[in-house]
Formats: structure tokens, sequence, C-alpha cells
């Protein structure tokens, strides 16, 4: 028997553990016999996907998490152990279950200073970064370390590179210009690494840099982000050592075959966190309730073939995703007829948004992104859903910023639902949806603090719900979608879905 397999065991069992802790009040508990029966009604899936279900699948995430450094990102034994956890559990509950390779880029950036003494410093991967491990003088271009830090154009343009010294490390700041467009002058300038560091002109703008991506740039040299206070540091080191490196890590697709094999049915939510934390919400969240109402379906006999999928490297710039679809040939891309993305649904200070993918608030077009033909059916099934449960709703931006972006950048019909990140409530949506004022929607997004304690039980309980509603409902008929029949949900016209109400417009796009 496997290293591998061996460990799958050991997290199955683990999840068995989990599911008998008792876990916060307000937490509702599956009927007996859920796992066990078909569930192909509304009623009987909504029963069986509880708030309690999707927690036991957050707790074992941070039990791994704690056991594994405080995170679970790509290319750790968090993430590996987290990849088990899922299969292992989807594989006894009878899916078809492949670990999907895919290779990717991870950088460290050290910087070791004559005086007084050795310094290391956090650092994020940055996409589309080039490989190699250079150890040289570095040197800053152009930076901005007082106060307002805004706005900042370090090494935006080709003359801030005057007098570079050829074969330096360059370092440059976030801001005004696209970071392709700094590491493309840097590396021009004959540096051989170049280090990114946050603009530190608000709070959010202070951290880590991560989730950067140079595309559709491809650096030659290593390129990794760090955070402002580090960047200010490595601003008076002498010498820094940065190395890029290929790995090799995993997607999980589990699949349960349909009538009509021919028509998939695809639901995805990214499984890595960001190094700095165990990412319960980000994406912990997403990665649970699609887990729970996976499990929940495996006895559906559905019309159409289901798909799930948990992506690995999101954090790094969509990668698995992007690896996933890229590696799939025309014919297997035609089949699938929709896409649907989970990414943050129980931020603690939330507002519960929808993919706008009709554009009512958000112009697609702004962020270059062309809204595949059906998607926004997907967009009015959510919002009836919350309008059936009297759950007011907003709009997401349909930018492609999650691991929908490879699919729509295939045009294959997408939507998905979010509760918000970085961005700060306005006193508007805290007399919507309640919660602080001029407080991030998730507070601790890509911090070590997205902890089993960082969720909004509200949140979390009715997306389960629609989540599991939406994959039921396109497992037996994706007509609206794409014109192909199928069958009416069983029992389903008890459940009548009235239009939808409209969004809030709480956000200026």
């Amino acid at each position: 028997m496997s290293r591998r397999r061996t460990r799958s065991l050991a997290l199955v069992a683990l999840a068995v553990a989990v599911m008998a802790i008792a876990l916060p009040a307000g937490a509702s508990s599956a009927p007996p016999g859920c796992a066990n029966r078909t569930n192909t009604t509304y009623q009987a899936l909504l029963t069986c996907v509880t708030l309690d279900g999707v927690r036991a699948h957050q707790l074992a995430l941070q039990n791994i998490a704690n056991e594994n450094g405080g995170n679970r990102a790509a290319g750790t034994d968090g993430y590996a152990d987290s990849v088990e956890y899922v299969s292992g559990l989807l594989e006894r509950a009878g899916y078809d279950v492949t670990l999907d390779d895919f290779t990717f880029t991870r950088s460290e950036a050290v910087v070791r200073q004559l005086t007084p003494t050795p310094a290391t410093y956090e650092a994020e991967t940055v996409a589309n970064s080039g490989i190699g491990d250079v150890s040289a003088p570095i040197t800053a271009v152009d930076i901005v370390l007082a106060p307002p830090r805004d706005p900042v154009a370090s090494g935006c343009e080709a003359a801030d590179f005057a007098g570079f010294p050829t074969g330096n490390i360059a370092l440059v700041q976030r801001g005004t210009c696209t970071f392709a467009q700094k590491v493309q002058n840097a590396q021009t300038a004959g540096a051989r690494g170049v280090i990114v560091f946050n603009q530190g002109n608000t709070p959010e703008r202070e951290g880590l840099l991560s989730n950067v991506t140079l595309a559709p740039f491809e650096a030659s040299v290593p390129v990794a982000g760090v955070s402002f206070a580090d960047g200010a540091a490595l601003a008076t080191a002498a010498t820094a050592r940065i190395a890029v490196s290929q790995a090799t890590d995993q997607n999980v697709i589990a699949e349960l075959p349909g009538s009509n094999t021919n028509n998939v049915v695809m639901a995805g939510a990214h499984l890595d966190s960001v190094p700095a934390g165990p990412g319960i919400n980000d994406n912990g969240s997403g990665s649970a309730a699609i887990l729970e109402t996976a499990l929940m379906m495996a006895k559906v006999k559905p019309q159409n073939t289901i798909r799930f999928a948990w992506w690995g490297g999101e954090e790094l710039g969509l990668v698995g995703s992007t690896a996933y679809v890229d590696g799939l040939s025309q014919g297997e891309k035609d089949r699938i007829a929709l896409y649907l993305n989970y990414d943050m649904v129980g931020s603690p200070n939330y507002v519960t948004m929808v993919y706008d993918a009709d554009e009512s608030t958000f112009p697609a077009i702004d962020d270059g992104v062309v809204v595949p033909d059906g998607s926004i059916a997907i967009e009015d099934l959510y919002e009836s859903y919350y309008t059936k449960i009297g759950e007011p709703y907003d709009d997401s931006a349909f930018d492609g910023r999650s691991d929908y972006q490879a699919f729509i950048d295939n045009d294959i019909a997408s939507g998905g639902l979010f509760t918000g990140a970085e961005e700060e409530k306005t006193a508007e949506q805290q007399a919507i949806w309640g919660g602080t004022v001029a407080e991030q929607f998730d507070p601790c997004y890509h911090q070590a603090c997205d902890t089993f304690a960082n969720n909004s039980n509200h949140a979390l309980d009715i997306n389960s719900d629609l989540i599991a509603f939406a994959m039921l409902t396109f497992a037996f008929s994706t007509e609206s979608v794409n014109g192909v029949g199928g069958e009416p949900v069983p029992g389903g016209a008890s459940f009548t879905l009235p239009p939808p109400a409209g969004p809030e417009h709480t956000f200026e796009p």
C-alpha cells in the first residue's frame, strides 16, 4: 500500500472523528441516513446539506493546517493532506476520483545583510515568473517609503532604470502600472531577478503581496512578492537571494456519470490557502460546501453527468484550474455545459453576491471579459433562489478573478457566488445585511486569522443550500443555459422560483 493511500485512509478516519465533534450553536444536524439515501428531491437534498456538515469539513481543514505549519498552501504537506481528505471521502462515497497533476512556480526571497545580522523575509509566488536561483546585490527602483505612498510609479518607465547595475536584483513597489510592465522594464534593464513589494498606501496594501500574475507577459527571471514592511527593509539591504522553482501538485476531480454523458455540469472551488494562514473562509468555505453537496448527491441518478473540482494553486494565479482547462481537448471542453464557481461564501462581514453576468452593475468588458452565452441564466437561478428565501443580494463583478477565468476564456457558461474579501462594508450595505461599517467583508482575508472562527453561519448556511439547489437543478436539465433538455427535478413543481427581485446596487462600478 502506498504512502499516499495510507495517509488518505488516516484522513478519512479524521473526517469521521470530526463529524462527531460538537459544533457552534445554531448548526443544524442532518437526519440519520442522509448519506445513504438518494436525495433526488430539493426537499431531501436541502435537508441533508446542513451547516453542521459543511462546518465539519472546515474543521477538518483547520486541523490539517494546525498539523502542517498553519497553512494549506499549494506545494505543502497541508495542501497534500487537504487533497487526501477530500479525495478519500469522495472515493468512499462512490465517485470516480482523479488526482489531476499541474505544475506551478514557487518563490523564496532571502535577504542577507553583512551587518548587523542576516534576515529572512516571507515571499509569495508571482504567476508567470521565470525559474532561477539568484544571489546578487539589490537595487531599489524609484520607490516611495514615506506616507501617503500614493501614487507610486516605481518601475513603470524604462527611465526609472537609468544607471541600473546589470546583474542586480531589482526592488520595485506596487502602484500605477501593471506588475508585468514593472518586471518587463527591470528585465530589459538587465535585472537578474525582481522583488515586488506591496504599496503600503492603505491597510489592504500593507500585507504580503499575493495572487499576483504577470500574464500575458512571461518573465525569464525569477520574480517574487513581499509585504510593504519587508520591502522597506529590503530597500536597506545589500544583498538578496530570490529562488523560484517548479513544483507539481494536484487538483481533485470527482465525477458521477449521468444518462447524458455529453452534457457535463461542473462546480468547483479552490482548496489551497495562502501561506499566511489556514484559509478556512478563503476557500475552505467553498471547498466544504461543494464537498458536502457532492457527498449528499452521491446516490442521485442524474440526467446530466455531474463533476466537482477542488482546485490547487488558485492563490498562485489560478494555476490549477487553468492547467486543467488548457489540458482538455476541444471535444472535452464542448461537453461542459456550464461551470459554477464558489470562492469565499461565508465571509464574516458578508454581502451575498452573484457574479454579474447580465452586467447590471459591472460592465464585464471593462475587465476585458466576454460573458459566455448561458451565463445570465445561471445568474437568474441564483437570484431567484435568494428572492424566494427573502435574502437580499447584490452583484459581484464578472471579472474572472477566480477559477472560472479559464472556463469563460473558452466560452463555457459560468456563474458563482461570493460574500466579499478585502473591500470595506458601507453604511448602506450594513443597513441591508448587518455587520460592521468600514470593516472588510472578510477582516482576515489572506491572514493567519482566517481560521474556523472566521465565518458567518448565516451566509454559509444559505449559500450551501443554494449551491446544492443549483447543482441538483442543472443535474437534471441545462435547457435554460445551453438548450439541452433533460428532466424536471422529481417533485420540483413544489419548489417554484419567483422572478429575481433585482440586486441592491450598493456598489459603484
